[in-house]
């Protein structure tokens, strides 16, 4: 019931049937609504007239006598019914139904003798047409074929297939075709079964794979495989695409056929047959597709709806079927015709009527159809309508004020304005449809309106309706009028010197420059009176080099855009080449890739210089911890108020000296008794000098001895005068007190070197 209208529906529409020569006929077709309600049928779309062969029963079914196929005057009753239902809302039509008459053709496949040796497979087919589909049985010897043995399969389409032969086999076949309209015999067929079952190895063969078939849904499909071969070959069913076939409704008849029921449209598809030797691939294939169709069925149905006048109705009508059905639209059962403010989208699937009034109130049908059905589904529209409603707006004009303005006025209604409250300008562009109309709301006291933004060189249509708080009037007359055309907008400009004498005028294409046939370029030296040009550049243009031009003056240029209503206005550009040329020698341009490469070079030499001043001051700090261990220093050339006393070399290696308070940690490490210096000595070696100069320039360094508070002073003498001579290593004694004639107190601490 859903979707019906609640005035006018269909409870029991007609359906496809097929019928038996010289027998009775019945289509149903039942409706409710508001009465009184008036009932037709229709034949291939022409009325049925009551007579004694056909008339309509006191239900609104109706009634065929005697159903014939073809008469003396070579009409049939066979054809397409549909039964129309009217009252005062409206017509409704039902769906088409398909009237066949009952066949029987005569078998144009009879069986086949065959001689198959024992163990082999037998197949006998015959086969024959008619509506409805003949239902073939088996006779071997004149008795129906036992369907209880499992080695006999019969398919639907009138073949029978035995496996595994034996003797007992053999004998005369012949088929029984069965239907409504006539029942048929086919001719006999001799099998005869030879020898014993052989051993000999035989490849796998298909002696008979599936066939293409077209069903329709929730139908039986039998796909054929029968194969031989020894050993006998396993069969197995796939499909081409991948996907599974699924067990539900899956069967498999006798050695191979496989059986699908209550078909779906998730069925179609090409399904392969594949005969494999047992034990290796060896394998043979076969394959046929299964096209299952569905009727027309609706996902979404029309709605009745009321609506004023004025507005719009939309009715949505969305099917699905295999094939893709088609959509038909009715109004009152007649098929609509689109217009100006009647439109259907969608595929159909959408109906949309703009400004309805009282004439577009009916009942709306949709029909689908393909070719495994039809369907119908309908909805009413109301059009709401009141009493002492304003007559349409009166004098609508149309002025053009501008490129982009139009003034349109009207006066008011003729009848009933006292309940106006306002007024609706429609507006639209002439070549555009009603869907792209739009609205202005105007006071009920304005009789004009100013409608701007639009297009220039566009016709625009306009119709006024006057509104009150019950509804709208009808529509006033359209007037159409076309706005002016319009020069085109200034472009954008911009002036590049290219030399001493060459500048490049180069301008942006742009929407806001509106419709333009080309440009005009001027220039002239500025104190100059007369222009250069025009120079005529096509639209499609964006760049011009001007040439030729003295460097010591300045130039104006001047670009227009123009077309057929005349010239736009004009950007200009002044522009002098001696600034610029002077401005080139005064600051020669950069080379940015040398600059960068030298950036770059000099960075990287920074990076450098840092890495090998650092690797630097860390040798310098490890050679002043670790250097000058264990050496002397020996003067040679020493002034004559310094003297040098001699020591005897064994006495100097057996005490050894130290420079700057350093020891020979390496031996005081392994005798913590071992040599230390004789400060006495040292004096000797270096004593100090009279000159306060020679103290300033001198090396300091104290050291805790034996006596904390001494301190050494260290002149300083020119290289000539002094040298450095490695220590000699000595033995090491046995007696580290033996080796000096005074030892001093082992000093433990560390020793600072300059």
């Amino acid at each position: 019931d859903f979707g019906r209208s609640s005035e006018l529906a269909f409870v029991v529409e007609p359906s496809d049937d097929i019928a038996v020569q010289e027998q009775p006929l019945i289509l149903y077709c039942q409706v409710e609504g508001i009465q009184p309600i008036t009932i037709t049928w229709r034949k291939n779309g022409v009325m049925i007239v009551d007579s004694e062969n056909a008339f309509m029963l006191a239900n609104g079914s109706l009634y065929v006598s005697r159903f014939q196929r073809l008469r003396g005057d070579g009409s049939s009753d066979e054809g397409e019914y549909d039964c129309m239902a009217q009252n005062h809302y409206g017509l409704l039509v039902s769906r088409k139904a398909k009237i066949q008459a009952a066949t029987m053709s005569d078998f144009h496949i009879h069986p086949q003798n065959a001689v198959v040796e024992e163990g082999g497979v037998a197949r006998f087919q015959c086969q024959i047409h008619g509506l409805p589909e003949p239902v073939i049985l088996w006779h071997k010897n004149s008795m129906p074929v036992n369907t209880d043995n499992e080695r006999y399969t019969l398919l639907p389409k009138g073949v029978l297939q035995i496996t595994g032969l034996r003797a007992e086999d053999s004998g005369i076949f012949h088929c029984v075709a069965t239907n409504i309209a006539n029942v048929k015999f086919s001719r006999e067929a001799r099998l005869t079964v030879s020898g014993s079952h052989s051993t000999v190895y035989k490849d796998p063969m298909i002696l008979v794979g599936p066939e293409n078939l077209t069903l329709t849904v929730h139908q039986t499909a039998v796909l054929e495989c029968i194969a031989t071969g020894n050993p006998r070959p396993i069969v197995s069913w796939s499909r081409l695409d991948g996907r599974p076939i699924g067990v539900e409704g899956i069967q498999v008849l006798g050695t191979g056929n496989l059986m699908i029921s209550d078909l779906t449209v998730q069925h179609s598809g090409i399904y392969v047959c594949a005969a494999n030797k047992p034990g290796t691939r060896v394998r043979r294939t076969a394959q046929g597709s299964l096209v299952v169709q569905a009727p027309a069925e609706f996902v979404q149905h029309p709605q009745s709806i009321s609506r004023p006048v004025g507005t719009t109705a939309i009715f949505t009508c969305v099917a699905q079927g295999e094939p893709p059905p088609q959509i038909t639209w009715l109004r009152n059962g007649q098929i609509l015709e689109t217009s100006d403010h009647i439109k259907l989208k969608n595929n159909n699937s959408t109906l949309s009527i703009y400004g309805i009034n009282q004439a577009d109130e009916a009942i709306y049908q949709c029909l689908a159809e393909n070719s495994a059905g039809s369907t119908q589904a309908s909805a009413r529209l109301t059009v709401l309508w009141a009493d002492g409603l304003p007559s349409p707006p009166q004098s609508v004009r149309a002025e053009t004020v501008s490129a982009t303005t139009i003034q349109v006025s009207w006066e008011k209604p003729l009848q009933n304005t006292k309940e106006i409250i306002g007024y609706v300008l429609h507006i639209r562009k002439a070549a555009d449809p009603v869907e792209m109309e739009y609205q202005e709301a105007v006071s009920k006291s304005t009789f004009q309106q100013l409608v701007t933004d639009l297009e220039p060189s566009t016709s625009y249509s306009f119709y006024i309706k006057a509104y009150t708080s019950r509804g709208a009037s009808k529509a006033s007359e359209v007037t159409v009028v076309s706005t002016l055309g319009e020069v085109p907008a200034m472009p954008s400009l911009f002036i590049k010197v290219i030399n001493s004498t060459t500048v490049q005028a180069t301008w942006e294409p742009s929407i806001k420059l509106g419709q333009h046939e080309g440009f005009k370029l001027y220039y002239r030296k500025v104190h100059l009176s007369q222009y250069t040009g025009p120079v005529l550049l096509a639209s499609n243009i964006t760049a011009y080099n001007i040439t030729h031009l003295d460097a010591s003056v300045v130039y104006e240029v001047k670009l227009l855009a123009y077309n057929q209503h005349g010239d736009g206005n004009s950007t200009v550009r002044f522009v002098s080449l001696r600034e610029t040329v002077e401005r080139t020698v005064l600051n020669p341009p950069c080379d940015c890739m040398k600059d960068e490469q030298n950036n770059k070079t000099s960075t990287t030499g920074i990076i450098i210089g840092i890495h090998i001043g650092v690797t630097c001051i860390i040798f310098c700090i490890l050679f002043l911890m670790f250097g000058y261990r264990g050496r002397l220093l020996m003067c040679k050339n020493v002034q004559e108020q310094l003297s040098t006393p001699q020591i005897p070399r064994s006495q100097r290696s057996a005490t050894g000296l130290v420079l700057n308070g350093a020891t020979r940690r390496d031996r005081d490490d392994r005798d913590l008794n071992g040599k230390q210096l004789d400060m006495n000595e040292l004096e000797r070696l270096f004593p100090a000098s009279p000159s306060q100069e020679q103290q300033e320039k001198g090396i300091t360094s104290a050291h805790s001895l034996s006596a904390p508070h001494d301190e050494t002073q260290i002149s300083t003498l020119p290289l000539d005068e002094f040298s450095i001579i490695e220590e000699q290593p000595d033995p090491l004694p046995q007696n580290p007190h033996a080796s000096s004639p005074a030892a001093p107190a082992p000093n433990h601490g560390s020793a600072n070197e300059g």
